[in-house]
């Protein structure tokens, strides 16, 4: 028996890869909204398919649209780029120009150019490919959710029951599974928006270029604790005082060391006295195992997984 488990367990988790980012997203929006699921199906008396339809729309409000505009926004610049790689190369030329200027060290070789042109097709289509993975996991996202939010208690039910612990230890793992799922998936989202929306601010004031562009990508930058935003802000800064824009430069340093970054800190710190504390390193090394696993829905599910693991091996330990 424990053979064919193991052999179909594997063999089905084999054939499930391509989907894991959206069974992933589907338990982790589930855990979001089982509260409000068992207010309205117990307590309101709602019938469950009516529940579960109401709040599959307020996920696809909240949760889904917004990322798929910011997916949208992303598509458009890469293809842009894709299908005019002189839109890079030039602004790129003109930085290699300035830094000839000021230091002498001549970076527009030839070399350099081919390698360049070779790279952006490339990135184009592991872009666009992982879109496409994003699109098929969300619909795989949707029909799971929905089935989850029906059949939510039995399958809680289910899972406690399967689990090698008695019943007080077995909630206690369930709730700290919880735990750890709302607080990566409150947490991780509410610092990239929070960071994104100050710095598009300082954008706009220091009068940086495509303000919101670079302001969605301080989001993604985000998941990077302390160091993260400053891999935008900091080349803007510096090709701004390149170009003659001392002041601006100067200043934009100054606004994403004093106000970006405290930000980051300042809502880390009011979170995690709200929900599990996660080490920032957990969420670093998550990213990285997440973008290799699930792709693009990796930045979210990787320190989520990585979290549960740390939280089963101090089950262990106990």
């Amino acid at each position: 028996l424990f053979v064919l488990i193991a052999g179909l367990g594997l063999t089905i988790f084999a054939e499930l890869t391509p989907f894991l980012g959206g069974l992933l997203g589907a338990v982790t929006i589930y855990v979001l909204l089982r509260r409000q699921m068992w207010f309205l199906s117990e307590r309101r008396r709602w019938r469950r398919s009516l529940a579960a339809s109401l709040l599959l729309g307020e996920a696809i409000f909240f949760f889904l649209v917004p990322i798929s505009l910011i997916v949208w926004m992303v598509v458009n610049q890469v293809q842009d780029i894709a299908l005019a790689p002189e839109s890079v190369v030039e602004p790129l030329k003109h930085i290699a120009a300035l830094i000839h200027d000021k230091t002498g060290y001549n970076l527009w070789q030839e070399k350099n150019i081919t390698s360049l042109v070779g790279v952006i097709p490339r990135l184009g289509q592991w872009v666009l490919g992982s879109i496409m993975d994003f699109g098929i996991n969300i619909i795989v996202l949707l029909f799971v959710l929905y089935f989850m939010l029906i059949g939510g208690l039995r399958m809680e039910t289910y899972c406690r029951e399967i689990l090698p612990f008695d019943r007080c230890a077995a909630r206690s793992v369930m709730r700290e599974i919880h735990m750890i799922v709302r607080s990566n998936a409150i947490v991780i989202p509410l610092l990239a928006v929070s960071q994104g929306v100050v710095a598009y601010v300082g954008y706009l004031a220091f009068g940086v270029p495509e303000p919101l562009f670079w302001g969605v990508l301080t989001c993604f930058a985000t998941i990077l604790p302390i160091v993260g935003t400053a891999l935008v802000w900091l080349p803007l800064a510096a090709y701004m005082s390149l170009d003659g824009n001392w002041g601006q430069g100067v200043g934009l340093v100054m606004y994403g060391t004093l106000v970006v970054t405290q930000v980051d800190n300042l809502v880390r710190m009011v979170m995690q006295k709200k929900m599990a504390d996660v080490h920032p390193l957990i969420t670093i090394f998550g990213v990285f195992i997440g973008l290799s696993l699930f792709g693009f829905m990796g930045v979210i599910f990787g320190p989520l997984m990585l979290a549960m693991f740390v939280s089963c091996v101090n089950v262990f330990k106990r």
